[in-house]
């Protein structure tokens, strides 16, 4: 309840490296990830993360996990996330029908970091 109550990370990050975003039309949740990177050697490392969510308590509650398990880390350590691991963070006492949220928040977040290797690559052209 605390991730709902008080989300991390909340709001839209402008000048984003990474956007993504990811929804459920059964449930209605939208959930949008914005990132940057700092280089650190070769390593890309999250130094921002924000979130929009429209959604369940559970959903605001993943997107603000995720948020908190990602920044500071690569993303190469950030891909390794697992639902498991948000559910974990959040008691795991996530109801049976809300544990698609922390796929969603997932989601968004992969596809996040598919449009920054996507502008990388672009600006490698």
């Amino acid at each position: 309840m605390n991730h709902f109550i008080h989300p991390k990370n909340q709001g839209k990050l402008k000048d984003a490296d990474g956007v993504g975003q990811a929804g459920n039309p059964v449930c209605g949740d939208i959930m949008k990830i914005y990132f940057k990177i700092k280089k650190q050697g070769k390593k890309e490392i999250v130094s921002n993360i924000k979130f929009e969510t429209l959604g369940c308590a559970t959903a605001i509650a993943n997107s603000s996990v995720l948020t908190e398990a990602v920044k500071g880390k690569s993303l190469e350590e950030a891909m390794k996330i697992t639902n498991k691991d948000l559910i974990r963070a959040l008691g795991g006492d996530v109801p049976k029908l809300k544990i698609h949220c922390s796929f969603l928040a997932l989601e968004a977040f992969h596809k996040a970091v598919k449009d920054y290797r996507g502008r990388i690559n672009k600006k490698k052209k």
